[in-house]
């Protein structure tokens, strides 16, 4: 799963991103680029709720990857 955060996120707003997705168990990877920030989600992700995360303030977009089988 990648999370796309807006333009002008604030370091407060992907901080508490990334502590909900800690409080759950999930690792991730911040990358951050020179307009965006992307976090991705490590682990098995279907149990999240993607609504759950559009909500949260600073986020853009949620995108899931899909599993190859």
């Amino acid at each position: 799963m990648l999370i796309v955060m807006k333009k002008n996120v604030t370091q407060d707003q992907v901080q508490a991103v990334k502590q909900y997705l800690s409080d759950l168990d999930f690792d991730f990877h911040q990358s951050t680029g020179a307009n965006r920030v992307i976090i991705g989600v490590i682990g098995d992700t279907h149990l999240l709720d993607m609504k759950k995360i559009e909500q949260l303030q600073g986020v853009q977009q949620v995108f899931k990857i899909s599993d190859e089988e």
